[in-house]
């Protein structure tokens, strides 16, 4: 009898590690994820990195027009 209660409870705890571990794996990524998200956008990072972005972007579309204007005045 005592052998038995001995094998249940170590199948009861060994079950309940496996739980415990399974369900903190799940947890990690996506929800992770969410909340990082969630404290950039909050935090105003998105913002900054998309007017960072825009910068980039404007002086790439004005080094291409200073470049054609350069290009039609030495074709004239």
């Amino acid at each position: 009898m005592k052998q038995w209660r001995k094998k249940m409870s170590a199948l009861v705890v060994a079950a309940m590690l496996s739980t415990t571990l399974l369900m903190s794996g799940c947890e990690g990524t996506e929800t992770r994820n969410q909340v990082d998200d969630t404290v950039e956008e909050l935090a105003g990072k998105k913002k900054v990195d998309q007017m960072k972005a825009m910068k980039e972007d404007l002086e790439h579309i004005q080094t291409q027009q200073a470049d054609r204007i350069k290009q039609l005045d030495d074709a004239n």
